[in-house]
């Protein structure tokens, strides 16, 4: 089996040689390393074409393309990969030496099984101290919007059948860079896609103050379409009363606020203005009651 390792980096010059010495380290050599670089200015293509005539075992296959964001450069690679499934480590983190030994025996338990998108074990900040929480035993089968009830929580190291993602590439705004790749993740699981979750610790995992985990709001904000899309699926696919509708209209706004109107907001999310501003204010009335709640006691 063929691993596409694939790279997603920007101005991380500094850093993505830890990443290339894991891959050095890995015990299985069936796999090429895809970088697609989203415009970099620092020495990025300088590394790259130098790592590129070294001897290693596996290919190093290096793009650079006008800066367009992650999930951009995640659809063309899809469109790229050589290898029958696709494993995204971003440009910050490493991989411990067996992980791509162990991704290749994990699909192996699922071959010829029906349902299933792929595999994923554990991120971490060491082999140790795993990124969210875990479940007790070797495995698990479940989907992705079942993760909380097996409480599979926080980043884990998903690694994806390339043919199944190609079915399901990002959708792309003009002017944004950023959409939540839980909205491709998420739909796949919608449709009944499952992953075979393995709990071993495999990736390791640095959360930069440059990264998009570290600025999440701002993203959000600056890509108000996309998290659109993100939050009218997950009242779909979470079958939302009309509560929680509120509460997800109501959080759209909190995001975006800096860089729409409530108007814009409303179209985003495809409801009326009226929906729209009863639910920020419902929110704003419970604040002041919890306030005075505070106050009396």
């Amino acid at each position: 089996m063929q691993i596409t390792v694939f790279t997603p980096t920007y101005n991380r010059g500094y850093i993505v040689e830890n990443l290339y010495k894991s891959l050095q380290k890995q015990t299985y050599n069936n796999f090429e390393w895809l970088v697609i670089d989203d415009g970099s200015i620092d020495n990025t293509e300088e590394l790259f074409t130098e790592w590129a005539h070294e001897k290693n075992l596996f290919p190093i296959r290096y793009y650079k393309v006008e800066n367009g964001g992650k999930h951009r450069a995640i659809n063309k690679a899809i469109d790229l990969a050589n290898g029958e499934v696709f494993f995204i480590v971003d440009s910050d983190d490493y991989l411990v030496p067996t992980a791509l030994e162990k991704v290749a025996s994990w699909f192996h338990t699922i071959e010829n099984q029906d349902g299933f998108c792929g595999v994923s074990g554990n991120r971490g900040r060491t082999e140790i101290d795993v990124i969210g929480t875990t479940f007790t035993g070797e495995y698990i089968d479940a989907t992705s919007l079942e993760r909380n009830q097996f409480q599979i929580t926080g980043d884990k190291a998903e690694v994806f059948y390339t043919h199944v993602l190609k079915k399901y590439k990002f959708p792309e705004y003009e002017g944004e860079r950023f959409i939540s790749e839980a909205t491709v993740w998420e739909k796949m699981a919608y449709e009944g896609y499952k992953i075979r979750w393995f709990n071993e610790t495999i990736y390791i995992c640095n959360y930069l103050e440059d990264g998009l985990t570290q600025n999440m709001i701002q993203t959000f904000a600056k890509s108000p379409k996309g998290t659109a899309r993100y939050l009218k699926q997950q009242i779909q696919f979470h079958n939302c009363n009309w509560k929680g509708k509120m509460s997800y209209y109501n959080l759209y706004y909190s995001f975006v606020r800096s860089e729409v109107t409530l108007k814009q907001a409303a179209v985003h999310m495809e409801i009326s203005l009226f929906t729209m501003i009863t639910s920020v204010t419902l929110v704003k009335i419970k604040n002041m009651l919890s306030g005075w709640r505070f106050y009396a006691n």
